[in-house]
């Protein structure tokens, strides 16, 4: 019997296709996608880890500090009753020191443009949606020179002296920060 080569059966080889490159996966545009989606993911962490590791103070420009009021007010503070030891170390120590602070300015008596007074917190909107408002939230702001102070809507940045000081009357806290206030500008 001649074997004819024709007259075999075909035999299919899977193993001799050519294989892809191992580094065919990686091209511009799995690059990108993984540029993009880590730059989403470590924004976010970075931005949490720096509040977290600094307590929302970092050196300012013109050596003031720049201090998160979101983060100086998130304590626990008893509002009757608190005292100057109940307001963390960190905040504490910032007493007497020039800073800057971004917030709203919330006037409960709002006469006019001008005010002799105002309280900052970080968010009139955001600021207390775990209960009612809690004093350590505000900061009581008056002009370092008497001069009237312009009231602006929305978040300012305020630039002044910061005075840590628990004051009471009628028996409840009144007030834990205070800023003499040397400039105010709209953000």
């Amino acid at each position: 019997m001649s074997q004819n080569p024709a007259a075999q059966p075909a035999v299919i080889d899977y193993g001799s296709r050519p294989r892809p490159n191992r580094g065919s996966w990686l091209n511009v545009r799995v690059i990108l996608f993984v540029l993009v989606v880590g730059a989403i993911i470590s924004a976010p962490v970075y931005i949490y880890l720096q509040s977290t590791l600094t307590r929302g103070i970092s050196a300012g420009p013109g050596g003031y500090l720049s201090v998160d009021l979101k983060s100086m007010s998130t304590f626990p503070f008893d509002q009757n009753y608190g005292k100057l030891e109940d307001v963390p170390a960190i905040y504490r120590n910032l007493d007497g020191k020039k800073v800057v602070l971004l917030g709203e300015m919330y006037v409960a008596d709002a006469t006019g443009s001008e005010l002799k007074k105002f309280d900052l917190v970080y968010s009139i909107q955001k600021c207390c949606f775990s209960g009612p408002p809690q004093v350590q939230h505000f900061v009581k702001a008056t002009p370092v020179d008497d001069k009237p102070l312009p009231y602006y809507g929305g978040t300012v940045r305020v630039k002044g002296t910061l005075k840590v000081d628990v004051t009471n009357e009628a028996g409840k806290v009144t007030s834990v920060y205070h800023v003499a206030v040397e400039s105010i500008e709209p953000v």
